[in-house]
């Protein structure tokens, strides 16, 4: 038993004592030149010079590169489409939001005077027969005639504002015209001469 124990713990403890060694060449040994890098297997470099070659195409990859050549226009019209369309239909969504809201916390009365301006509407498409000009106008006027009676202090502020864009739009139609009847009817050549001019 003393002869195992030797012979495991002298390999043991061994390992744990640390030393240098010393490499010296033999005196009598003759010397040998080194070899270089480039001479050793494992950094052989190959004599031929590398060159990188694309593989062919297949048909397959062929007609997916065209199918894309040719959707590439309609996807940047979608992308642009919806980059412009994304706010407006956040806001529109916000919108429906806060409207929810409001009609889940309405205010007392507000669902009958909401009945009431409905309901002047459709009396508004029954006196709409026949004209399509009609149905433009009645409909709203009615609702809006229902709406300023409930509402006065906004329907004021709506006529206030609607008026001036209407003079607004019309003093911008009166200038067109104005401008269209002097390019054609008053050039130097159209002035026709009158009775009293000859």
């Amino acid at each position: 038993m003393f002869k195992v124990l030797q012979k495991s713990v002298g390999p043991a403890s061994l390992s744990l004592l640390t030393f240098r060694v010393y490499a010296a060449p033999k005196k009598d040994s003759p010397h040998k030149h080194s070899m270089k890098v480039d001479e050793l297997s494992l950094y052989s470099v190959p004599e031929g010079q590398s060159k990188y070659m694309e593989e062919p195409r297949t048909q397959l990859e062929e007609s997916i590169s065209q199918l894309r050549h040719h959707c590439e226009p309609y996807t940047n019209w979608c992308q642009e489409t919806y980059s412009q369309t994304k706010p407006k239909m956040q806001s529109l969504v916000q919108w429906g939001l806060d409207s929810y809201e409001y009609l889940q916390n309405a205010p007392p009365g507000f669902f009958p005077r909401l009945g009431v301006i409905g309901f002047a509407g459709l009396v508004g498409l029954l006196f709409t027969r026949g004209s399509k000009i009609k149905k433009l106008v009645y409909p709203p006027g009615f609702m809006g005639l229902a709406a300023s009676i409930y509402y006065p202090q906004q329907a004021i502020t709506f006529i206030q504002v609607s008026g001036e864009k209407l003079y607004d739009w019309g003093l911008r139609g009166y200038i067109a015209v104005e401008d269209l009847w002097k390019e054609n009817f008053q050039k130097p050549g159209n002035v026709k001469s009158s009775p009293g001019n000859k």
